[in-house]
């Protein structure tokens, strides 16, 4: 009998185009699989069933498909459910970010923090949790995965409701990846402990061979940056002067990605790297960037754009539309290794399906492996992929300060659940203001009513 695996919110193309190569190339537990794809947009939907025949068909992969717009009619029978849905789609989330713009806050991603991930979550907590209801009746021994965001958001909502969920994302092991690639290590001599809030974790212990390696990273960042004084936030700015010299003094968005000026601060201070760098981690911390000012920049501007970002997006899946519906064939180059999200995820499931115990980085409720935590918080930390499902792994050593930032989101975060829960438009008015970037109860309540009227078509708990 084969294995089935149903990807809701299949339109997003470059996932599940990444999903079906990975599992075309690493079959993962040695299975026959059925692949189930399901979107509530019948052209999209249409689309991308099209482009993963075209794949199946080129690779001759002895893979079954089927796909529909209602996931009741693909749920029974399934092992695996992964979520990857956007309510509202990138014109929803448009409005998360540039909504809060009037107001003063500039975020470089508004799918997490701030008033645009809260935003983002009271459109997509309702909506995941009539999702999990389904999966909990029709196939309720499936392992339910999502890779939506707020993910920290999401899966605590979930897990309050006495749902099973576990969270995917490459943020941390992509930071530990950039790290050895910084260091010139050999990535699979490489190993790492971070945990904390999806998009924030700080990854504490870092090692080379088994030896610590810490060491070694802050005399090849003094190498690379000069000496540390007295402030440990000269090496933000140290790095930014090198990538204006290094750019012709026009630096890109790719250009810091590579420098990371206030994780490695970050770093220099408290012997941590928060992951996965300062595009999302910037927005867990708004009182070090006032108005989004960022080391002469602004968030979400002239520096990580959010029009570029979303640009990116539209034209990725208008390009796989327009290969999925054109008549020929796809030529070898469409079929290079594709990085992102779902890396990941067959490397879990053949752990799973073969009962490897590989670690991987996961959110999942804490359940004491972190002491210095909340037992019910859901937090991304290194959790064992096993038989028998996801066994987070003991932290004892998580560093108390490292806690407490840790906690201090874990308290909006639980603000915004119930917000989303109830549809309180106060709570969520308390979420923003708990964040920490606007203190302006007067604008706050001004731009909670702008949010809710403008996406109330996908806030059913609102009307």
């Amino acid at each position: 009998m084969r294995k089935k695996l149903v990807i809701i919110g299949a339109g997003s193309a470059m996932f599940t185009q990444g999903i079906v190569m990975d599992m075309i190339n690493k079959n993962p537990g040695g299975h026959k699989w059925h692949l189930a794809l399901v979107d509530i947009d019948e052209h999209v939907l249409d689309g991308v069933s099209r482009l993963v025949k075209k794949l199946f068909e080129k690779k001759q992969a002895d893979i079954e498909l089927s796909w529909s717009t209602d996931r009741k009619d693909v749920l029974p029978g399934a092992d695996y459910v992964v979520s990857t849905i956007s309510v509202g789609g990138r014109r929803a989330w448009e409005q998360d970010v540039f909504i809060p713009r009037k107001y003063g806050i500039n975020q470089p991603v508004g799918d997490t923090a701030l008033p645009g991930g809260i935003s983002r979550a009271m459109r997509m907590v309702p909506a995941i949790l009539e999702i999990v209801k389904d999966v909990e009746k029709l196939c309720p021994n499936a392992y339910f995965f999502n890779y939506s965001n707020p993910m920290a958001i999401i899966c605590r909502a979930v897990r309050k409701a006495n749902y099973p969920i576990t969270g995917l994302c490459i943020g941390t092991v992509d930071t530990e990846w950039s790290i050895a690639r910084f260091m010139g290590y050999d990535r699979s001599r490489v190993t790492s402990l971070a945990a904390g809030i999806n998009h924030c974790t700080f990854m504490y212990d870092f090692r080379y061979d088994g030896e610590n390696a810490w060491p070694a990273v802050r005399r090849k960042l003094e190498e690379v940056y000069g000496k540390t004084g007295d402030c440990d936030d000269d090496i933000g700015s140290r790095i930014v002067e090198k990538l204006k010299r290094d750019s012709g003094g026009k630096p890109t968005d790719s250009t810091f990605f590579m420098g990371e000026p206030f994780a490695w601060s970050f770093f220099m201070r408290y012997g941590a790297f928060p992951a996965p760098g300062d595009r999302h981690v910037t927005e867990f911390f708004p009182e070090y960037f006032p108005g989004g000012r960022y080391y002469g920049y602004t968030l979400g501007h002239d520096v990580y754009s959010f029009e570029r970002a979303v640009a990116m997006g539209d034209q990725i899946h208008n390009e796989a539309m327009e290969k999925a519906f054109s008549p020929e064939p796809l030529d070898d180059d469409f079929f290079k290794r594709i990085g992102g999200e779902h890396e990941q995820f067959t490397s879990i499931v053949d752990s799973i399906e073969r009962d490897k115990r590989e670690i991987y980085y996961m959110n999942v409720q804490n359940n004491g492996a972190i002491p210095n935590l909340p037992p019910w918080a859901v937090v991304e930390m290194p959790v064992l992929a096993t038989a028998t499902g996801p066994k987070p792994i003991i932290l004892n050593d998580y560093p108390d300060v490292l806690a407490s930032f840790t906690a201090k989101f874990l308290s909006v975060i639980e603000v915004t659940v119930d917000a989303a829960l109830k549809g309180d438009r106060q709570l969520m008015e308390e979420a923003i203001l708990a964040g920490g970037y606007i203190s302006g109860r007067k604008a706050v309540v001004k731009m909670v009513d702008e949010l809710i009227k403008a996406q109330i078509n996908y806030l059913p708990q609102f009307r």
